[in-house]
Order: structure tokens, then C-alpha cells, then sequence
């Protein structure tokens, strides 16, 4: 077989084995793929490599019918138990003869189509993944065919084309180098890789890491310098790129907690409204006295309406709403919610897994440090607007020897640079290496820049090289004639190599063994404080020597000094860490960067104490899945990570039982995002893909929005617990009282009515009180202020319950209260009975419903906490308040108004009644409040009794 047999199995190099493309000379690699290396690949070659291969892109997926996403919104348990009570609804209109308009019918379906709009309307912002991907990618690419140099559409790129890469430019395939000149890969959305990549030619023997392989550069990263010839080795769904998105394609997302509570509720209510159905019909047959088909009608109507009526069918709408709300608010936070169930899952977040660059770091590279012979300096100020100061010791810096220095040394940076700062409408940005962009910056807060640049122009340069690891610049300096000044830059024990003296206080001395040893010790100090190292020196040459412009004259170098630079934490990233730990939510860094450099800054920023554990990829290879969940429970930073160690490391804290959100912001974090109880993307620096994978992205990429989302989640969780708590403990009252009601037919005076079906509410008037609190009130409970713990408490778990046992005895007491006060006012209305009222039994019914609604509206306020009093905080909420408002006026308009009492059998009430009624709902709040005060009472003797000081 000859190499032209093997032309296009460049996607095949990159499965594994021996054939690995960054384990073999690049003459090899490119023979394999049947390249010439002059000339590149024929057109009759690509043409067949691309049959082949395929187009040089990312898969997509097909994309969703309209129709099809509309109807998903109906896929829910509560919206299933709402289609069964419309069927029920209609029915007993039906049966009732298809008398007037069926109200309930068209309410609940009214309800149930806002909310299908409300989801499909959030959700319809929200972009597939993969076909992000596939964006990123539709660039051009220079490549070499046929001898001819041409840029082509990157589809059209297959294996064995030699790109031809310049600084700038995006990179269309993984491909192995076979040529590079000072090249400078900028890897971070792919790797994590905070600092770009120096990339080099030479076959790698020891199995490595994506981030290790520098003979290699890879499908959408980009060129920040130098050159490179590279042979094309993988496209499309073969890359590096493509495997990310393959795994976010296998990634499948969870329902959020709260749309699994609110499965349950569902199953649990379909399961309850049946049960309650079958023992109020079969409780009014015993007692009722049932003479025709008529009155048995008559049952199964009033059974039915109760049945509807213990579903709280406003639940999906007001759930949609609330969360609609707080996506709203968020978004005024510079936070974008793209569905809103995952609002909710903010407030239960108990980790948050945070990438470093760009999200707890500026991803601005920055000096830190500069030290020269006569002592070290701190530049303040970060990010690459040049404004700061120097400092030693804390103080201002006002040595003028030592000042001297740190001039020459940023100065000397800037000329041997390729960088360039620029402000555009008061942003500052840079274009070029990272690192060599940090001089300037440090330079210009000096104030040096135009003086630097009206004094020197540069005639010649000797380039940085991998093995070099070095670069110098020729400089004209017009104060002095008839010399060139070269300044060199680079790793500084590279740099001390080619040094024989160094600058201290003007003068040259002799750099001594003993002051060799001292450098190479700074070195180290700074490398221990994850600093990246760059040391600067100079020489001053003859006119005459200039011509030879090679690394020759690289020699009897002059030291100037050296800096220190760290991609710097976002100011406002340490007081949010802050409190979320305060909350209970712990923070967690999973990065593509150094071990060295993430334990620095993890240290910073308050995540793990100076000198605590950080965890490699490779350490996470070595442990199987549970030694990982035992070692997340105490590791919380790990470095040079891949897609698939991110997406391990979420999959074992989810099995713990954690709520996790991932924060990224480069195509390497997608997979994990997706994974995620909660994905959250970077809106300025974060990738498409990412954007497309997350469920809310920080449109400031601000970590500090993480956590008062987290704060609004909570608010939410909290809201959304109030108004099930009203909802329910209301609804469950009604059912009470229709039960209790029959049961105690005879001593309530029901049986002496002459009814044949003596029941204490009729169908229309349950549906009208169903209709009239399940509504506004609850809506505005999900609009109320948030508690005053809410960022105290450590956050629930993911397998706690949203009502949970001690939330439904609540609930069930309200109720029951409810029911008694509601059939105490049919007793004192009807003859007979307890309390021996004297009114017929419209006038009975008409205070047992007015009794009830208002019960309901107390109840509002029982049903804002669980443990504080109702009259904490009363006043916050006007939107409550107006609710409140406009339920008892439809209520007094239900009672009062002539047409309404002839379709509800309702007849007006006097004043003293009114007030009468007023009085006996009230009891529904004192009771609940003797209730709280009580379990207050007890938590206040448990928390006592289990002090270490009690």
C-alpha cells in the first residue's frame, strides 16, 4: 500500500493507538495522508477525500416543528388532571340540561391555554447546541492545493490540506504543524486554557492531554502570533470540536426539581379528586333521600363540581406567571432565563461549579509584580484599562533608582512586543498576545507610552521560537546616534543565559553565581504564587553590527529585571463567594487551567484555604465513579480538566444529592452546562454554544449575578410554597365543608330544608369560590417580598419535598378550621340545627359562601409563612392587597346584586350579617396564628435543649 491509498484517513489518525498524529514526525503524518508537503494535495485528491469525509462541518440537529413545540407544553401531569376536570365540567353542564353559559368550562380551558402560550413563548428563544457549533465554524481557510496558495470555505477543507495560518486568523480543522514560526494559539474556549498556547513541531513520546498537545492546533481556536504550515489531520464531527459536540448531544436534561414535585402533585391531587368524588357521592346516597333519576343527577353533579373544585387548576398558569415574573426581574439583573422552570432550580442550587477564566478571572492578563536589582514592586489596578499605581510595602512607591528600573523593564517589555492597546469610546482593548498586551498596560499607567514611542522605531526583529523561548527587537533611539538598542524578552532562565551583567541604581555589575542562584529563587517564589514569569534585558549595539540581524547578537546581555503576571479574579467575584458560603452554597472551580495557577487564585477568592488540594484530569482518570463522589465531597478545585471530567465531576455530585449549577463560558464547558441542574453561560465572552446549551446566561458575565439569581430563585421557591400553601389549605377547606357538611346533614338542620340533596354549598356556588381565590390572590402571593433568611439558611435538597409533612398539617388544620367556621355560619342561618338560626336555606348558603370567601382571604395571610406571624411585614405587598380588594368586592357583588343572586341562588345580606361573617372567618387567622405560635415556641425549646451551652 502506498501513501497515495491512504489519502483523507486524517479522521482516522485521531482514533487513538499509535497512529496518534502529535506521537509521529510531521513528515510522516503528512506522507500518511499521501500530502505533498510543497505542493498540498491535488484537486482530484480533496475532491475525494471530501466524498469521502464529508463537508468540514458539525452536525445539527433537525429542527422542531412549531406545531410540535406548542403542543409539549401540554405534556403535563397538572394539565392532564385540568383536560379531566373540563371533560367533567362539560359533562355535568350536560346534564344539566345545557342550561345557560358553562363559565367553569371556558375558565379552566382559558387557563390552560395562557399556559401553553406562556412556555412555549420563553422556550422559543432557545437555540440547539449543535447547530451553535456549526456556526462557530462557517469561516474560510488558507490552505495550499495544487501547488497555489487559495482560501476556501472551511466546509470545503478536508484531511491532507496544508493550512497556511497567520496571526489573527481562526483555525477550520485540527491539524498536525509542520511549520511554526512564534505561534501563539489561543485555546481557552476549547481547553480552558486561560494564557495562550506556544506551539512547536517536534513529535510528542509521552501520551497527552488535549491541553499538552503543542505540535497540534485545533478546529475553532484562533492564531494570536507568529505563523504556522499545518496538515489537516481531522474535520468535521472527527475534531476535537466535534467530539465536544457529540457529548452535547448525548447529554440528555433534567426535569428541575420543582416540575418533579409538580408531577407528584399532580398524581397525587388525579388520585385525590377521584377518591373525594366517590366518598362525597356515596356519602350524600346514604344520607340524602334519593326518590327519582333526577336527584341522583343532581348528586353526581355536586360530587363532580366539588371534585373540580379541589383542583386548583389555577396552579399551571399562576406557576407560569410567577416564574414568568422573576425571569423579568432577573433579566433587569443582567441575567436571561430561557425556560422558566429553571428559575426555580436557582433557589435550590447547593453548588455552584464555576470555570475560572473569564468567570471568577477578568481574562485579562495582568502585571502584578515587578522586580528588578533594587527591590520588588506591586503595580495595582487590573484589566486592561491602564489605570493604577506602584507600591512597596503598601506604600507609594518614591525611590527614584527603583523607579528607574521598573520604567526600563515595562518600556523594554513594550518594545519587544507585538501588542497593541487601544481605547475606543472609553473601552480599552487589545489586539495580539495577552501577555505581551500586559506591558503595555503597565507601561501606559506609568505614563511612558508616547515618550517610548516618539523615542524608538524598530529596524529589526530576531522572532520568538518554542525552542527559543525568547524574542528580541532592533530599536533606533533618536537621543542617541550611531547605535541600535536591542531589548530582549523571555522565560527568565532563558533570558539570565544570555545575560553577563545587570542594571542596579544606573550602574552595570557583574551578574555573580550567587546572584544567579537569587533570581532563579524569585523564579520560584513567583511561580509559588502562580505567577507567570517574563524577565526583560537589553544591549546596546553599533550601527554597523546591525545588518547581521540573528541570534548571534542574542549574547553579553544586560538584566533589567523581571515581572509577574496573573489573569486577575473579577473584584466582584470574592463578596459573592462570600455569601453564597454564607447561604450554604458551596463554590467549586473546574478548569482547563494550571494546577498552580487555579490553586492561586481558588485561594483568592475564599473557594479553599492557601496550599489546599487541587485534583488534575489525569488524578480524576486514575478513580473510578465512587472514589469521585467521595473526593468532590472535598476537593473543590480541579485543573487542566476535559468536557468528559466536568461532565463526571457534575454526574457525581447530582448522585449525591447536590443541586448543581455550572457556569462556562467556552465550547469545552457545553457538556456540562447541559448536564446541570442549571447551565449558566457568559453573555460577553461565552461562546454560542455555550449560550445555546445553558438554561440562563449572564449578559454582564458577572459573577455576582450568579448569586442574587440564586437569591431570586430562593425568593421564588419561597413564593411558589405560599401559594400552594393557600391554594391547597383553601381548597382542601371546601372539600371539608361539603363532607362534614353531608355527613352532619341532620344536626346542622340540612335535612329539615325539604331538599332531597341537602348539601351545604351547591356546584355553582364551589365553582364560584374556587374561581374567585384561586386567582388573584395567589398570583400576587408569587410577587411577595422575599423573607428576610433567605440567604441564611442552607439550601433545601434536591429530594426535599416542596410540601412536606409538616407543611401539609398547616394545611389540613386551615382547613378544618375553615370548614368549621364556614358550617357554623350555615347553622346559624338555617332552623334547627346547633345554633338554631332562622333564615330559609338560600338565606344559609348565602353566609356559608361569604363566610368561606372571606375565611379564604385571612387565609392569604396565614399561607405567607409557615412559621411568621401574619402580621410580620403586612403591608409589603400592595399587589396582595389589591387582590384582596378586588376578591371581596366580587363577592359583595355576588351577594348583593339581583342578577348574580339569581344565577348562584344567593340572596342579599344586611350589614350585621356581614359583619357577623367577617367575625366568624376571622377565626381561621387567629387559629392559624395560635398554631405558629406554639411550633415558635418549640423550635425556640429544641434549639435550647441542643446548645452546647444549655
Amino acid at each position: 500500500m502506498t501513501s497515495r491509498d491512504v489519502v483523507g484517513t486524517g479522521n482516522e489518525l485521531v482514533k487513538g493507538g499509535h497512529d496518534q498524529p502529535w506521537r509521529r514526525n510531521s513528515a510522516e503524518v503528512v506522507a500518511s495522508l499521501g500530502t505533498d508537503p510543497e505542493a498540498g494535495l491535488t484537486a482530484l485528491q480533496a475532491s475525494t477525500a471530501l466524498a469521502r469525509h464529508g463537508p468540514n462541518q458539525l452536525d445539527a440537529t433537525p429542527p422542531v416543528e412549531v406545531w410540535r413545540k406548542f403542543v409539549a407544553q401540554f405534556a403535563d401531569p397538572l394539565i392532564y388532571l385540568l383536560f379531566g376536570a373540563v371533560a367533567i365540567s362539560f359533562a355535568a353542564w350536560v346534564l344539566q340540561g345545557r342550561s345557560g353559559v358553562p363559565f367553569e368550562v371556558i375558565v379552566i380551558v382559558a387557563i390552560i391555554i395562557l399556559n401553553a402560550v406562556l412556555g412555549y413563548l420563553q422556550q422559543a428563544r432557545a437555540e440547539h447546541a449543535v447547530a451553535a457549533l456549526q456556526r462557530m465554524t462557517e469561516a474560510t481557510g488558507r490552505i495550499r492545493r495544487d501547488g497555489e496558495e487559495m482560501r476556501v470555505a472551511s466546509a470545503e477543507i478536508v484531511p491532507g490540506d496544508l493550512l497556511i495560518l497567520a496571526e489573527g486568523d481562526a483555525i477550520a480543522a485540527d491539524a498536525r504543524l509542520v511549520v511554526a514560526a512564534s505561534l501563539m494559539v489561543a485555546e481557552a474556549s476549547l481547553t480552558g486554557e486561560s494564557e495562550a498556547v506556544l506551539k512547536q513541531t517536534a513529535a510528542l513520546d509521552a501520551p497527552t492531554g488535549l491541553n499538552d498537545r503543542v505540535n497540534m492546533v485545533f478546529n475553532g481556536t484562533s492564531i494570536v502570533r507568529g505563523r504556522a504550515v499545518a496538515v489537516v489531520t481531522a474535520t468535521g464531527m472527527s475534531t476535537e470540536m466535534g467530539r465536544v459536540a457529540r457529548l452535547l448531544g448525548q447529554t440528555e436534561s433534567e426535569r428541575t426539581p420543582l416540575q418533579r414535585e409538580v408531577d407528584r402533585l399532580g398524581r397525587t391531587l388525579g388520585l385525590a379528586v377521584v377518591a373525594i368524588a366517590v366518598v362525597v357521592i356515596g356519602a350524600i346516597l346514604l344520607m340524602a333521600d334519593i326518590s327519582n333519576v333526577g336527584d341522583v343527577v343532581d348528586v353526581l353533579i355536586v360530587g363532580v363540581s366539588l371534585a373540580v373544585a379541589a383542583v386548583p387548576e389555577g396552579l399551571p398558569a399562576v406557576l407560569s406567571v410567577v416564574l414568568g415574573l422573576g425571569a423579568q426581574r432577573l433579566a433587569r439583573r443582567q441575567a436571561i432565563v430561557k425556560r422558566l422552570s429553571s428559575v426555580e432550580t436557582l433557589g435550590l442550587a447547593s453548588v455552584v461549579c464555576s470555570d475560572k477564566t473569564g468567570t471568577l478571572t477578568k481574562s485579562e492578563m495582568t502585571i502584578e509584580t515587578v522586580i528588578t536589582c533594587s527591590g520588588e514592586v506591586t503595580v495595582t489596578g487590573t484589566g486592561y484599562r491602564p489605570v493604577g499605581a506602584l507600591l512597596v510595602h503598601g506604600s507609594t512607591l518614591d525611590d527614584d533608582a527603583l523607579l528607574d528600573e521598573v520604567s526600563l523593564v515595562l518600556c523594554g517589555g513594550s518594545l519587544a512586543s507585538d501588542a497593541t492597546l487601544t481605547e475606543t469610546a472609553g473601552q480599552w482593548t487589545i489586539a495580539g498576545d495577552p501577555t505581551e498586551a500586559a506591558f503595555l498596560v503597565a507601561e501606559a499607567k506609568l505614563g511612558l507610552t508616547v515618550a517610548r514611542k516618539a523615542r524608538f522605531s524598530r529596524v529589526g526583529e530576531i522572532p520568538f521560537t518554542s525552542e527559543r523561548k525568547l524574542m528580541s527587537t532592533l530599536n533606533t533611539d533618536s537621543t542617541v546616534e550611531g547605535q541600535v538598542t536591542m531589548v530582549t524578552k523571555g522565560a527568565p532562565d532563558v533570558v539570565l543565559a544570555h545575560c553577563n551583567r545587570e542594571r542596579a541604581e544606573g550602574e552595570l555589575r557583574e551578574l555573580t553565581d550567587g546572584r544567579r542562584s537569587e533570581l532563579a529563587e524569585t523564579v520560584n517564589r513567583l511561580a509559588d504564587r502562580a505567577l507567570r514569569t517574563l524577565a526583560v534585558a537589553y544591549r546596546l549595539l553599533p550601527v554597523d553590527e546591525v545588518p547581521t540581524i540573528d541570534e548571534s547578537i542574542e549574547r553579553d546581555l544586560v538584566y533589567l529585571g523581571m515581572v509577574g503576571i496573573i489573569d486577575p479574579p473579577r473584584p466582584e467575584a470574592l463578596p459573592a463567594i462570600t455569601e453564597a458560603q454564607h447561604a450554604g452554597v458551596r463554590i467549586m472551580m473546574i478548569t482547563g487551567d494550571h494546577p498552580r495557577t487555579a490553586a492561586r487564585i481558588a485561594a483568592d477568592l475564599g473557594i479553599i484555604e492557601t496550599g489546599g488540594q487541587v485534583l488534575t484530569g489525569a488524578e480524576i482518570e486514575a478513580l473510578d465513579n465512587a472514589g469521585l463522589r467521595a473526593v468532590v465531597q472535598s476537593v473543590s478545585v480541579f485543573a487542566r480538566v476535559a468536557p468528559e471530567h466536568k461532565l463526571r465531576i457534575v454526574d457525581a455530585l447530582q448522585s449525591d444529592g447536590h443541586v448543581v449549577a455550572m457556569t462556562g463560558d467556552g465550547v469545552n464547558d457545553a457538556p456540562a452546562l447541559r448536564a446541570a441542574d442549571i447551565g449558566v453561560a457568559m453573555g460577553t465572552t461565552g461562546t454560542d454554544v455555550t449560550k445555546a446549551a445553558a438554561d440562563m446566561i449572564l449578559v454582564d458575565d458577572n459573577f455576582a449575578t450568579i448569586i442574587a439569581a440564586i437569591r431570586e430563585g430562593r425568593t421564588i421557591l419561597a413564593n411558589i410554597r405560599k401559594f400552594l400553601r393557600f391554594l391547597l389549605s383553601s381548597n382542601i377547606g371546601e372539600v371539608f365543608t361539603m363532607f362534614f357538611g353531608v355527613v352532619f346533614a341532620r344536626a346542622l338542620g340540612l335535612a329539615e330544608t325539604g331538599e332531597a340533596i341537602a348539601v351545604p354549598m351547591l356546584a355553582t356556588q364551589i365553582l364560584w369560590i374556587n374561581l374567585l381565590t384561586d386567582t388573584a390572590p395567589a398570583l400576587a402571593m408569587g410577587v411577595d417580598p422575599p423573607p428576610d433568611d433567605v440567604m441564611h439558611a442552607a439550601p433545601r435538597r434536591i429530594d426535599d419535598r416542596v410540601i412536606d409533612a409538616k407543611m401539609w398539617s398547616g394545611i389540613v388544620w386551615v382547613g378544618l378550621v375553615m370548614a368549621a367556621v364556614t358550617l357554623a355560619a350555615l347553622d346559624l342561618g338555617l332552623k334547627g340545627g346547633i345554633l338554631g338560626g332562622s333564615g330559609t336555606i338560600t338565606q344559609a348558603r348565602t353566609m356559608a359562601v361569604t363566610t368561606l370567601v372571606i375565611a379564604q382571604m385571612f387565609n392569604v395571610f396565614n399561607a405567607r409563612s409557615d412559621r411568621v406571624s401574619a402580621f410580620h411585614h403586612l403591608f409589603t405587598n400592595r399587589i396582595l392587597w389589591a387582590a384582596i380588594a378586588l376578591s371581596c368586592a366580587l363577592q359583595v357583588g355576588m351577594v348583593q346584586i339581583p342578577f348574580m343572586n339569581n344565577a348562584f341562588d344567593t340572596s342579599p345580606l344586611p350589614p350585621q350579617q356581614w359583619l357577623l361573617r367577617v367575625w366568624l372567618a376571622s377565626i381561621v387567622l387567629w387559629a392559624d396564628e395560635a398554631r405558629k405560635l406554639v411550633g415558635r415556641r418549640l423550635h425556640h425549646h429544641h434549639v435550647r435543649d441542643e446548645s452546647p451551652t444549655s
